[in-house]
């Protein structure tokens, strides 16, 4: 979902900007376009979520949207064309992934927000918890993704 949520902002820089603001004032490559309204949305959201690992997440939304307004400018065609074919793929390595792993297509439908902010959240926090970040929620964590698992068990019989 990470690289999906950058495709995503990749393609909100070509509404241009969308706020005029002093440029003394704007960081370069973050004129307020739908990229950078997105990415501080994010941002804000996984702040309020989980403040150490929002701030971290929250740099890589914004540096990522810079970068990205940074290879509009450079090349919008090139940048485009390449978006569109990581998105693409990326698709599908999420549909065979949850396939494989989960035994149906993802719960895109199911619960939208949760699709659509919260997975990159999940992820990020999945990552950190590999370094040994905040053990007593990853536990907590654990023991709700279990309880999910066995619903989805009892009810569908495909987990694995």
């Amino acid at each position: 979902m990470s690289l999906d949520l950058e495709q995503h902002l990749t393609f909100a820089t070509y509404t241009g900007t969308l706020i005029p603001t002093p440029s003394w004032i704007t960081p370069p490559y973050l004129d307020l376009n739908l990229g950078v309204i997105g990415a501080s949305l994010y941002s804000l959201l996984y702040l309020l979520l989980e403040p150490f690992a929002g701030f971290l997440l929250a740099l890589f939304c914004m540096g990522g949207v810079a970068l990205c307004n940074f290879l509009h400018q450079q090349n919008p065609d090139s940048t485009f064309q390449g978006a569109l074919a990581i998105h693409v793929v990326c698709w599908i390595f999420q549909f065979i992934g949850h396939g494989k792993y989960e035994g149906r297509a993802p719960a895109l439908l199911d619960n939208l927000i949760q699709a659509i902010f919260l997975a990159p959240m999940f992820v990020w926090l999945e990552i950190l918890f590999k370094f040994g970040y905040r053990p007593e929620l990853r536990s907590r964590v654990n023991k709700k993704v279990q309880v999910e698992i066995e619903k989805f068990k009892s009810k569908n019989g495909k987990a694995q």
